[in-house]
């Protein structure tokens, strides 16, 4: 059975691996910190009941899930998390969807919402949508927008980099005993194009460990960054399977 009310996401973001996805559930509050694994949800729109699966996102306020026949519909983590109230109950025919949309445009006020969404969403919730966006900020949320730094548009293909490793650490991983070994980076930048990134975090695969790199070592190299951060760190961005590594000398 296909659901009319799906919003089918262009492209989306995966989950690289269970540890991910927790800690992305953890911090959309759809799991508890204490949390070992994830769970089913359940989608309560539409006068439907339908367990559902989290695979991915859009961006960090528009989660995708899966539902039983394979179709993806994108969805505001918060309203997803209203959902799973035992007492949750819908409002009507269609209020469903206008919720969800309404959800989507919440932090509107902090970031626009995604083009990628946007582009999908049926011609009566864009309505709604449009509505909102048209009606006065509050002076307060519109303080906060400007206070807030810009957010980077990182390119989703591989791209030529440089990087001085700054430190070398451990973070927690839930499902073993011991904890995963990482890299920090600073005065991180890409050179193909030209973009400053900043402080950056990686694993210390045993490719690295092969540049046997200390504290200092400039590194050139390519890969694709993403924008993740790192457990119990002020570090927001990830570097994702680096290749053609080089020391770079001074």
């Amino acid at each position: 059975m296909v659901h009319a009310f799906a919003i089918q996401p262009p492209t989306y973001n995966t989950f690289e691996d269970e540890t991910e996805q927790l800690e992305q559930c953890k911090e959309w509050g759809l799991l508890s910190e204490k949390a070992a694994k994830t769970k089913s949800f359940f989608y309560k729109g539409n006068g439907m009941n339908l367990p559902c699966g989290i695979v991915g996102f859009v961006d960090k306020m528009t989660a995708v899930i899966e539902f039983d026949n394979k179709q993806l519909h994108c969805i505001h983590p918060s309203y997803l998390k209203e959902m799973q109230a035992a007492n949750y109950s819908q409002r009507g025919a269609g209020t469903a969807d206008s919720t969800e949309t309404e959800g989507l445009d919440l932090e509107a006020s902090q970031e626009d919402v995604p083009a990628s969404v946007e582009a999908n969403v049926e011609a009566t919730a864009e309505a709604s949508v449009e509505e909102v966006k048209k009606a006065p900020k509050e002076p307060k949320k519109e303080k906060a927008k400007k206070e807030k730094a810009p957010k980077l548009q990182l390119p989703e293909d591989k791209v030529k980099m440089i990087a001085t490793v700054k430190e070398f650490t451990t973070v927690p991983n839930n499902f073993s005993d011991t904890e995963d070994e990482v890299v920090i980076y600073e005065a991180v930048s890409m050179t193909e194009p030209e973009m400053e990134i900043g402080e950056a975090w990686s694993s210390h695969s045993a490719t690295l460990k092969k540049l046997e790199l200390e504290i200092g070592d400039k590194l050139s190299f390519e890969c694709k960054i993403v924008a993740k951060k790192l457990s119990k760190h002020p570090v927001p961005y990830k570097i994702n399977n680096p290749a053609k590594l080089q020391k770079v000398t001074s």
